[in-house]
């Protein structure tokens, strides 16, 4: 019926489906994401697309791609897209939205407990040899319980960071663009303006899509605001954050720490200084990485192509306006 091209190998039965909807499948073979040249060549010959949050499509590979009718985005952010330049083709955008919140908000939660607790220091140090006897003074780390966490952006994501917060008898303040009576009362969080979260906050994190609004949305200003005690977690993409303004709080200690499951770029170059310091932990953009999670993502991003290539409506539809 038609050829779909699939830029990485995948959990759960994703080809499957497609396959036995009558599909052609070519999957790109590496483990590392194709080059521009080979996302090019692979849109080029395909009906449809199956790409992941690193495959940057650009007009002019929707220029040579004369057949596609369909880009199904493994992710629920689609920055990586174009949709309005996919629209202009009459190609249809789609994600996979409403599968990922909470393991999402699980990683959010274990970066914010690493960073508190120098989990990631202290296990270093401990292969390094550094374990030599029990110290009162060593790895002292800071209260998560009854602190302050503010989530800037209160989508699916950041409610799901809320429940895990009220374990921790935590207050939780919130910065969104809509705000959200009914969460409100249901989670027991607060609403404020993004400055007075920042100024409150013993713990900010990032939980906003990447737009050109939110590009750098934290800054050198934001993050002057927030306490020298503070730690920030990222999960949402990197370039919501100024990484050299990061880098700058840091080596003034104007915070305590970071941890970032997302950078800008990815892969982080190994030279970069956020490596220096030994209150960050990066990891490797796996914040919806488990199992079960990537394989319903997969196969959700299977059933719009197989949608839209069956004539109908795709599931989870991008607006393109």
């Amino acid at each position: 019926m038609g050829k779909v091209f699939v830029t990485r190998q995948t959990p759960g039965r994703a080809l499957d489906m497609l396959r036995e909807a009558g599909h052609d499948v070519e999957t790109w073979p590496g483990a590392d994401a194709p080059p521009p040249e080979a996302l090019a060549a692979g849109l080029a010959g395909a009906d449809a697309a199956l790409t992941m949050v690193v495959d940057h499509v650009t007009a002019a590979m929707l220029d040579g791609a004369k057949n596609l009718r369909v880009l199904a985005n493994m992710a629920v952010g689609f920055d990586n897209l174009n949709p309005a330049e996919a629209a202009k083709r009459g190609i249809v955008v789609t994600n996979t939205p409403g599968v990922l919140a909470e393991t999402t908000a699980d990683m959010a939660w274990a970066l914010l407990m690493a960073a508190s607790r120098n989990v990631v220091a202290s296990d270093r140090d401990t292969r390094a040899g550094g374990w030599t006897t029990w110290s009162p003074t060593a790895f002292l780390g800071v209260d998560v319980f009854g602190a302050t966490l503010g989530i800037v952006g209160l989508g699916e994501i950041g409610e799901a960071m809320a429940r895990r917060a009220r374990g921790f008898e935590m207050r939780v303040l919130y910065a969104s663009r809509t705000r959200k009576p009914e969460a409100e009362q249901r989670l027991g969080i607060e609403f404020a303006i993004l400055d007075d979260v920042l100024g409150a906050a013993d713990f900010v994190s990032l939980h906003t899509p990447l737009t050109a609004e939110t590009r750098h949305l934290i800054s050198a200003r934001e993050l002057a605001l927030m306490k020298r005690s503070a730690f920030l977690i990222n999960t949402a993409r990197g370039g919501v954050v100024d990484q050299d303004a990061l880098t700058a709080a840091l080596r003034e200690g104007r915070i305590a720490g970071a941890a970032l499951d997302v950078t800008d770029p990815e892969p982080l170059p190994l030279d970069n200084p956020l490596y220096s310091f030994p209150n960050v932990v990066i990891t490797p953009h796996i914040a919806s990485a488990s199992l079960a999670t990537r394989a319903r993502m997969a196969e959700m991003a299977a059933a719009n192509i197989i949608a839209v290539l069956g004539g109908r409506p795709p599931v989870n539809p991008v607006p393109q306006g």
